[in-house]
């Protein structure tokens, strides 16, 4: 019997191919977690938070106390809860508290001021309300 009719040779090659692909395979997953993940950080700078963690201004009314009310307000929630929203200073007040007392809202201390300014000049009631009733409209039955 000659040497590459044995079973056993078969196998044995067989199986140095196969441990000659999986190691080609680690070997490349290795070196693109490297060029992924590992390489970017390795000769930059040190980033900091502030320049990881941007504000969320969008949709919010540029003013003075647009960046205070961004960076105080949306780390927790979207701007856009802001913007959907109107009230008076005292009802913009009293959503703060409720958000200090259940919701773990850090004190503002003198960025209060400058957030509830800017809330009131920018996000008060607007006088029209909801749309008006519709009338004079012909309905029609809906069939089952």
């Amino acid at each position: 019997m000659s040497e590459s009719s044995n079973p056993l040779e078969l196998v044995r090659k067989l199986l140095s191919v196969i441990y000659t692909v999986l190691g080609l395979i680690v070997f490349a997953g290795l070196i693109l977690i490297y060029a992924v993940y590992i390489e970017p950080y390795e000769n930059s700078d040190v980033v900091t938070e502030t320049e990881i963690v941007k504000p969320d201004v969008d949709g919010l009314v540029e003013g003075e106390g647009r960046e205070v009310v961004a960076t105080n307000c949306t780390v927790c929630h979207s701007a856009k809860l802001i913007t959907q929203n109107r009230a008076t200073r005292e009802g913009w007040q009293n959503m703060i508290r409720w958000m200090q007392e259940t919701q773990n809202l850090w004190q503002l201390g003198d960025n209060e001021v400058v957030i509830l300014d800017y809330l009131e000049k920018y996000y008060a009631p607007e006088a029209k309300g909801r749309r008006q009733a519709l009338k004079n409209i012909e309905w029609y039955e809906l069939e089952d």
